[in-house]
């Protein structure tokens, strides 16, 4: 959007075409063309997403039932795959796994297309579809979607797509990537999406590990979940704002002699008592036991006067 730098009152004289040093703003350009392979819980609300904002959509999914209702809504339903692919430049998609990305592009002609993978998989294997890609002569854009699907098409939920390959690929389709949801480049290592995809969700699940044994000792005890969901909440937003950020900055200075509030040494002291109550309620310590042991091993290894960054060291092998 273009603002103008003239007071609200003045009454420029408009330049007239025939003035060299005149210069007309070129008309938007039309929303792109996409297409979208996939129509799970995730592509369907991508494909929404992109139909919401005026963009030409031709979408594909092996049960063509999927199709109907985004016909309904205006999307163009290939008949198969290699159509799909055929009918625009920009063709992402959202599929099961990594192994079925490939047996439903085998028969598509790749040539000359920017392809979007926003396939949930591993770095190694971004790396090779990559590859994969480009000797097939497509340019090629690998994405972790940190989102799920009722995030999509409402800014303000927070979710982004992390994207990593072909720089060009990413700006040149940026506006209409980031229709849906919003965009975070990480670099042009095709693996590095997926990295980081899978780091994040690596904490997620760690965090609803602890919450999940945390209601589970709340409920058998009887406490009021929703008071107690408040207290959780408060409580692990404070934690990640300060360790996570203290972490980061050990890691990269090397210097994990901190003197901690509580280190790890009087962490661990604790336990023995985590446990117990987890006994004495009925409650299986699986989910910590793991950490546990981990904190454990890292005191008998000299690092109790830390806050446990030396722990990281300790999973690298």
């Amino acid at each position: 959007m273009t603002h103008s730098s003239l007071d609200p009152g003045s009454s420029p004289t408009a330049p007239t075409s025939s003035d060299p040093s005149s210069h007309r703003s070129a008309a938007p350009a039309p929303p792109a063309p996409v297409s979208l392979l996939g129509l799970g819980a995730m592509g369907t609300a991508l494909a929404r997403a992109w139909l919401a904002a005026g963009h030409s959509v031709t979408v594909w999914n092996r049960t063509p039932a999927r199709a109907e209702p985004l016909s309904a809504a205006g999307a163009v339903v290939a008949d198969s795959a290699a159509a799909a692919v055929a009918a625009n430049e920009l063709v992402v998609v959202c599929l099961w796994d990594d192994a079925s990305v490939a047996e439903t592009l085998a028969g598509a002609d790749l040539r000359g297309r920017d392809l979007v993978n926003l396939t949930t998989n591993s770095p190694g294997e971004g790396r090779a579809r990559a590859a994969w890609a480009a000797e097939r002569g497509a340019r090629f854009l690998d994405g972790g979607i940190m989102a799920i699907p009722p995030m999509i098409g409402i800014p303000e939920a927070g979710g982004y797509v992390l994207y990593s390959g072909s720089a060009e690929v990413f700006h040149r389709h940026a506006d209409t990537l980031a229709v849906p949801v919003g965009t975070h480049y990480v670099g042009p290592d095709a693996g590095a999406a997926a990295l980081h995809d899978v780091a994040l969700l690596s904490a997620m699940y760690g965090m609803f590990a602890g919450t999940t044994h945390a209601f589970a000792l709340a409920r058998r005890a009887g406490v009021p979940l929703r008071d107690f969901a408040a207290l959780l909440t408060g409580w692990l937003t404070a934690m990640a704002t300060t360790g996570v950020e203290v972490t980061a900055e050990q890691l990269e200075s090397g210097d994990y002699d901190t003197d901690p509030p509580s280190n790890l040494a009087m962490q661990a002291a604790g336990n023995p008592t985590m446990r117990r109550t987890a006994e004495e309620l009925g409650v299986s310590p699986e989910l910590l036991t793991p950490y546990f042991a981990l904190m454990e091993r890292a005191v008998a290894a000299g690092h109790g006067g830390g806050d446990g960054t030396a722990m990281i060291d300790l999973l690298s092998h």
